[in-house]
């Protein structure tokens, strides 16, 4: 097996709004970041200093302090990790308050995720540094999520295109349930009639494949839906 291991870059997303959290957390763990997310200022701050993100995805209305207050605290400390504030206040002056405080970009909600990705892929091109890690592993379990490859233990695993993306779904939030909702919403958008009978299906393809003789890592969570995890 030949592949090429590049260096896994962290991004910190704070909001106070779950769904927001949870959709951008996603669409960066899927672009290869590792991710961690706060809900106050004060756990941003906190998370910030012992986590030592690359890129910080920052509300600037949280319950406590306010984003410019976080930035300006960071920047004091002698930090120059990027960030991007969303905000619902597009108004000219709100964005120049963000930027003078020590933000790097500024973006209105709503907004188009792809276009949220985007500009934090720029930020850290900016910085110096390289994206998009090709290799998710769990245990003995390897993907190639550039060259779209398989391996258990070092033996190749050929997947179907869906097989790999409900897949890699779960071993990028390794560790996590995901619910049949997320997993349908990831993999499908509910496009073909939002039926979850079709993730068992596809589910128990996978095990057949990536635990035939080999230590389970896929979980049932009844009632809830699934988790890829580390053999113990």
């Amino acid at each position: 097996m030949s592949v090429t291991r590049q260096r896994q870059l962290r991004a910190l997303v704070v909001d106070d709004e779950e769904n927001i959290t949870y959709l951008v957390a996603s669409a960066l763990r899927n672009q290869g970041f590792a991710v961690e997310t706060a809900s106050t200022g004060t756990n941003a701050l906190t998370t910030a200093r012992s986590y030592n993100p690359h890129v910080i995805v920052l509300d600037v209305m949280l319950p406590d302090i306010d984003g410019y207050s976080v930035v300006r605290k960071l920047r004091e400390s002698g930090s120059t990790t990027p960030v991007l504030f969303l905000s619902a206040r597009g108004e000219t002056q709100d964005r120049v308050r963000g930027l003078t405080a020590g933000g790097d970009d500024y973006i209105v909600k709503p907004f188009a995720l792809e276009e949220l990705i985007a500009r934090i892929q720029a930020q850290v091109r900016r910085a110096g540094l390289t994206s998009g890690n090709q290799l998710l592993e769990v245990s003995d379990l390897v993907m190639d999520t550039e060259a779209h490859r398989v391996w258990r233990a070092d033996v190749e695993i050929h997947l179907s295109g869906t097989e790999f993306t409900l897949l890699r779904f779960l071993m990028v939030n390794s560790g996590r349930v995901m619910t049949r909702a997320q997993i349908l919403d990831h993999v499908w958008n509910y496009d073909f009639g939002g039926d979850s009978s079709i993730i068992e299906t596809y589910i128990s393809n996978i095990r057949k494949k990536v635990e035939s003789g080999q230590p389970r890592m896929i979980h049932t969570v009844r009632g809830v839906g699934y988790s890829v995890r580390p053999v113990e």
